[in-house]
């Protein structure tokens, strides 16, 4: 059963989670936006570390520089250029304050040494739609919601995060790959269970979830949508989410989010 617990970024589903029983039956499934939450936010009403168990990470997420067609740029290079040209006159559109996609702009941001302004939406379709319709010039989307609209025309590919071009996008360099370093690593959903849940239940969930990675119809469906399936061990996402935890802060700390 999905309940989808909307809002705060992620912290009512989180939550909710945090003070369900450790039995196993009640589950998160979020983005790596969980370990933005501690060093956004100045009182969560939960311990985004102390108060989850990580069970596996589902799937890789690459993420896409993107471009509005009535911004005359073609590139990485093309933005870096225009952008140092009028400091401050550019814009880019996020899915919320703080969301990795924010993050992941702020450190592009940061890495070639540019002034573009936030304009924060509720998600992204609106940012999708800005892109389209010239509201916005520029944003990071995930590729799996913008892939349709890169692929129609409507939005223009730039450069994809990661450390090798998408299967899906072949002819998009990656943004280290066009000269701006940094977005090397890409966003995740993973799943975790409260805190104290017994160790043979988390590996029996992780075990599941795993299997699910590896049939063929599960993972078809997600590589169709730019996609990767991971389905690693505890051990593994929990290492992977420390490492966010670190690095998030610093972006956070870099361009002073609150």
């Amino acid at each position: 059963v999905v309940e989808n617990r909307t809002g705060a970024g992620g912290n009512i589903g989180a939550d909710a989670v945090a003070k369900s029983p450790p039995d196993g039956y009640t589950l998160l499934l979020t983005t790596s936006g969980h370990a933005i939450t501690p060093a956004l936010y100045r009182t969560v009403p939960y311990d985004a570390v102390k108060d989850f168990t990580p069970v596996s990470q589902v799937l890789a997420t690459t993420f896409v520089l993107v471009a509005s067609p009535k911004l005359p740029v073609h590139s990485v290079a093309d933005v870096v250029a225009l952008a140092k040209s009028k400091p401050g006159g550019l814009n880019y559109g996020s899915s919320g304050l703080g969301a990795p996609l924010h993050l992941a702009m702020e450190v592009f941001k940061h890495s070639a040494g540019i002034d573009v302004q936030h304009i924060p939406y509720r998600g992204d379709a609106p940012v999708n739609a800005a892109l389209i319709g010239g509201e916005i010039q520029l944003a990071v989307v995930p590729q799996s919601t913008g892939l349709p609209f890169i692929k129609s025309g409507s939005i223009r590919a730039l450069g994809v995060t990661g450390t090798k071009r998408s299967p899906v996008l072949p002819e998009v360099p990656t943004i280290a790959e066009a000269g701006v370093p940094g977005l090397e690593t890409r966003s995740w959903n993973g799943l975790f269970a409260p805190a104290n849940t017994p160790r043979e239940i988390v590996m029996t969930i992780q075990k599941a979830v795993a299997a699910a990675m590896t049939s063929s119809e599960v993972r078809d469906r997600i590589l169709a949508m730019g996609q990767d399936p991971i389905g690693n061990t505890p051990e593994e996402f929990d290492a992977l989410f420390k490492s966010d935890l670190a690095r998030f802060a610093r972006v956070i700390e870099q361009a002073k989010i609150q």
